[in-house]
């Protein structure tokens, strides 16, 4: 399959499906990194789904891309640039409209796979149009209510399913900040996994497999 030119770089593994429109599922890398990083996963998963992955807007130096900007001072310390977040979370909700329509889609079957960046633009994606999405796979991450659309607490989020998991000595993303994810799913009636794993900031073999074989009994 040919990649087409949209609003955001991306690399593609098609379905298997030929009749008809595939699932699809979205990959969004973490700070720094590019779309071939989760990209790995992509010939493990169901062949059933169309793999997208996705290549974060921001350019950084000397290599590597975000979603936004992280920013180290003095005064703040580390904070994070929630309206560059913002602004990549409607790029990702047009780019996934985009994807679907060029590539002939089934938009009523959308999964996105996130880590640690791309995890918190995930969330903020899914819990602002939880109609678009219906699988989160969230590793390495954790909801930043600062960048969900403001009115998100009142939407239906019935059919949205979220597989959430942490290392439980990762020194990037406290898994304090990850714990909290559970009270705010269940507040809005979510189905939702939380898993946490002996490993740093990264995906254990486990992990993989526990989100894979989650994955595929909802797709």
């Amino acid at each position: 399959m040919t990649t087409a030119q949209l609003s955001l770089e991306h690399i593609i593994k098609p379905s298997s499906i030929t009749n008809g429109k595939a699932p699809v599922l979205f990959m969004f890398h973490g700070y720094g990194s590019n779309e071939e990083d989760l990209f790995s996963f992509a010939p493990e998963l169901d062949d059933k789904l169309c793999v997208i992955s996705v290549q974060a807007p921001y350019p950084m130096q000397p290599f590597g891309h975000a979603w936004y900007a992280i920013n180290f001072d003095d005064v703040h310390g580390k904070w994070s640039d929630d309206k560059q977040a913002i602004e990549s979370r409607d790029k990702i909700v047009k780019f996934i409209d985009e994807a679907c329509n060029a590539y002939g889609l089934d938009g009523n079957n959308v999964t996105l796979l996130g880590f640690s960046q791309g995890t918190i633009l995930s969330y903020a994606v899914a819990l602002s149009y939880p109609e678009k999405i219906r699988n989160v796979v969230a590793l390495s991450g954790y909801i930043n209510e600062g960048i969900i659309a403001p009115n998100y607490k009142v939407k239906n989020h019935s059919s949205l399913n979220i597989y959430a998991s942490h290392g439980q000595v990762d020194q990037v993303i406290p898994p304090e900040w990850a714990q909290k994810a559970p009270d705010i799913l269940k507040s809005l009636r979510i189905n939702y996994v939380y898993e946490e794993f002996p490993v740093g900031h990264g995906v254990a073999p486990q992990n993989f497999y526990s989100f894979k074989k989650w994955l595929e009994d909802k797709i």
